[in-house]
């Protein structure tokens, strides 16, 4: 009797995940402390695994949390990992601690976003930056996807938006390989499909329309151009920069961005701090002037 393997249930979901993660069954069944018989087995059907098989393979597989429940599900388990609302009192301790965090990196920008990059929590920093960014963009649940590259966001003020564009839709299709999330689909084809910013001078990284002074004419434009290449050549070369206009100066900014460890809950795992380290001299002099 010939056994068919099946496309659906846990076992070919879980050789999705170690086909993604490019590892063997032999290296997956080393991990595990099983043998790659079983593995085999499991992924073809032919054997159900355990509620500690299926937990045991998330973990070395990498899964995010939010996944690992809908493995539990396929195999006939309960979900393992709750999912807690933000503002639910058990997330006191959580709120409170990154707003701690928050406020103690003013004046440089931070914030928090969810996994469909919703921001729950951000400093004055940031709302420094909001300033002129369109009023819709600015009602309630925040994106931060779609303020920064929105026509009427942050894009027509940001130096290298090509470059950064570029970066943020790549780090979008990464986490949406992972999470397999309509929501997180569907916002990156809305942000993916925004036209170019119109731009005085014509090429990214040209000063934003309407920005140079009215008393400075063409060749104050021309100046503030040349500027913005020479800023641009001088730029960190360990990590893209973020070069945005404000208040008639270009800031340079290094992102960073911190996870929870071993998270234990959907909306903690899918918390997500970033924070934007001053890339020269120049932008944190200026931020420290502007605190108050």
């Amino acid at each position: 009797m010939t056994t068919v393997a099946s496309d659906t249930g846990v076992g070919p979901l879980l050789r999705r995940w170690r086909e993604q993660r490019r590892i063997s069954q032999l290296e997956l069944a080393l991990r595990a402390d099983s043998s790659s018989r079983h593995i085999s087995f499991i992924e073809t059907g032919r054997s159900r695994p355990s509620e500690e098989m299926v937990l045991r393979l998330a973990e070395h597989l990498d899964v995010p949390v939010r996944e690992r429940n809908a493995l539990l599900v396929m195999a006939g388990y309960a979900p393992r990992y709750a999912q807690t609302a933000f503002d639910d009192p058990a997330l006191a301790p959580v709120r409170e601690g990154m707003e701690r965090l928050l406020q103690g990196y003013d004046p440089y920008p931070a914030l928090v976003v969810d996994g469909v990059y919703d921001v729950v929590a951000a400093n004055r920093g940031v709302e420094m930056l909001l300033e002129g960014v369109a009023g819709h963009l600015l009602v309630p649940p925040l994106n931060a996807m779609r303020l920064t590259l929105h026509p009427e966001g942050l894009a027509p003020r940001i130096r290298n938006l090509r470059e950064w564009r570029a970066d943020l839709l790549a780090q979008m299709r990464r986490q949406i390989a992972l999470a397999r999330s309509a929501e997180l689909r569907e916002l990156y084809e809305e942000v993916a499909g925004y036209p170019p910013p119109e731009r005085a001078d014509g090429p990214e990284g040209s000063v934003p329309a309407g920005k140079a002074d009215a008393a400075d004419g063409p060749a104050g434009s021309a100046d503030r151009a040349v500027d913005g290449a020479r800023a641009a050549s001088a730029s960190p070369a360990f990590a893209l920069p973020l070069r945005i206009e404000h208040g008639g100066r270009v800031l340079s900014f290094i992102s960073s961005i911190a996870t929870f460890n071993t998270p234990m809950d959907v909306t903690v795992a899918e918390l997500a701090i970033e924070t934007f380290l001053p890339a020269d001299r120049a932008t944190a002099d200026l931020l420290r002037s502007l605190a108050p």
